[in-house]
């Protein structure tokens, strides 16, 4: 298929390299022209602008948050008004579920496809192809999208023809996680508190009750307090915590552990270093327990 992919940070540069690999024809846009760079050496056609990444079968935007999704589609230069009729846009962004009914509208009224499907995974999942896709959007959409997602990922859920429903599966799994982060976070400082040894806690936990991979995960980075380089930033966090309570307030869905939350996130950022990942939240509960950094 012919791919246009706008956004090659973390998560981008590994997805737009799998599909060169699976075969696709694929042209890249980034706002930071060098990050184009390493993919064109490997095949890739440099767009020159939003407008070029648009010639081909699929667009697909993987970006920071709903005013950089905003900013590439709508406006004279925008994938809105440079994508021809049928031709589908793949949101693999954490967007807002207004946003992701915004571009349901805007593009149907086009004569556009719009599909949101958000991904699972840090950037060693997206490198690796071993991201999970939540896809939704009309039936047919998604199905000529299937070849992208095996390229891009080890499994595709369906959730139906709302294109937002995608998205707020996306944003309830990842207040789950910063959730669990912060759970972590409080056990962890407790065990250390008392003398024990994390890494040993943590074997104990993820070998028993808590076997899943997003445990030895955050759990490892907290016990190795391997804060650097971010695989999921601070900042994004936040902004995905926010997206939940949001979520929660138009459907009227009280989230106590997200206020929380949130909370730990702009303490986190409150100290002034914006690169940091956001399993750092753990930092704070070390401190509340006396333990320091």
């Amino acid at each position: 298929m012919k791919v246009g992919f706008i956004g090659l940070g973390n998560m981008g540069s590994g997805m737009a390299g799998n599909l060169l690999e699976a075969g696709h024809e694929v042209a890249v846009y980034n706002r930071t022209p060098d990050k184009a760079k390493p993919l064109v050496e490997k095949g890739a056609r440099k767009a020159a602008s939003v407008a070029d990444a648009c010639k081909g079968d699929v667009v697909i935007t993987m970006l920071t948050d709903d005013a950089a999704v905003e900013n590439v589609v709508f406006g004279d230069a925008g994938i809105g008004n440079n994508l021809a009729k049928g031709v589908i846009h793949v949101s693999s962004s954490t967007i807002s579920v207004a946003l992701a009914d915004k571009l349901t509208a805007e593009h149907a009224k086009r004569g556009q496809r719009f599909v949101s499907a958000p991904v699972f995974g840090r950037p060693e999942a997206a490198a690796s192809a071993k991201l999970f896709i939540v896809a939704a959007g009309e039936e047919a959409a998604v199905k000529a999208c299937m070849p992208l997602f095996e390229a891009l990922g080890q499994k595709t859920f369906r959730f139906g023809d709302k294109p937002s429903s995608a998205n707020l599966v996306k944003i309830s799994g990842n207040f789950m996680i910063a959730s669990t982060i912060e759970i972590l976070s409080e056990a962890m400082a407790l065990v250390a508190k008392g003398g024990l040894d994390q890494h040993q806690y943590l074997d104990f936990l993820t070998s028993t009750l808590f076997a899943a991979p997003i445990y030895k995960t955050y759990g490892t980075l907290i016990a190795d307090k391997k804060f650097k380089p971010a695989g999921f930033a601070a900042p994004l966090g936040l902004k995905d915590t926010r997206l939940a309570l949001a979520a929660g307030e138009a459907l009227r869905v009280p989230l106590p552990l997200a206020n929380l939350v949130r909370d730990r996130f702009l303490r986190l950022l409150a100290r002034g270093d914006e690169t940091i990942d956001w399993s750092a939240i753990s930092i704070l509960a070390a401190e509340d327990a006396g333990l320091g950094e």
